[in-house]
């Protein structure tokens, strides 16, 4: 916040002096402002140059990529893989299902040897873990329907 220098001035005049000053205005004084100081901070992270960053940024889309296309992949195999088993365990071994393939590309991902700082190591983890989910429950829910809609007495005859 800028700093003003208080104002040296003198007293009011009286009301009689108000037409003597007016003939002769004297100009103001305008307050000096300080210069603002921005505080410097040092950087905490090391700086990377951005040939490392693109490559980084590079692995992780290939690794959203290699997810979206598993997602896709493993929910339409999860259709035919659990195809004897009846009911509730049918879901179950789905998910299960799912959460091996998902630690499979955690594997992967550490393969790649992808160079983040300690701040984004759990970004092998999170990178395309939404997507993932919803692709795959989406395409196997979408691929069951499919493929059991002539069995059903009230589904779509395909």
């Amino acid at each position: 916040m800028a700093k003003h220098k208080k104002k040296t001035s003198e007293p009011t005049p009286e009301p009689e002096d108000s037409k003597i000053e007016s003939a002769e205005s004297k100009p103001e004084e305008t307050p000096e402002i300080e210069p603002e100081e921005t505080p410097v901070i040092p950087p905490t992270e090391p700086a990377v140059n951005t040939a490392a960053n693109t490559e980084k940024d590079q692995k992780l889309n290939k690794l959203f990529w290699l997810r979206v296309s598993l997602a896709i992949i493993a929910g339409t195999a999860a259709t035919f893989i659990f195809e004897d088993i009846e009911g509730e365990e049918r879901r179950w071994a789905s998910i299960g299902f799912m959460i091996i393939i998902f630690a499979g590309t955690i594997v992967i991902a550490k393969g790649m040897k992808m160079q983040l700082p300690s701040s984004d190591r759990k970004k092998i983890v999170t990178q395309g873990i939404g997507s993932y989910i919803f692709l795959y429950l989406f395409i196997w829910i979408v691929t069951y329907t499919l493929v059991h809609a002539g069995t059903a007495s009230s589904g779509i005859n395909i």
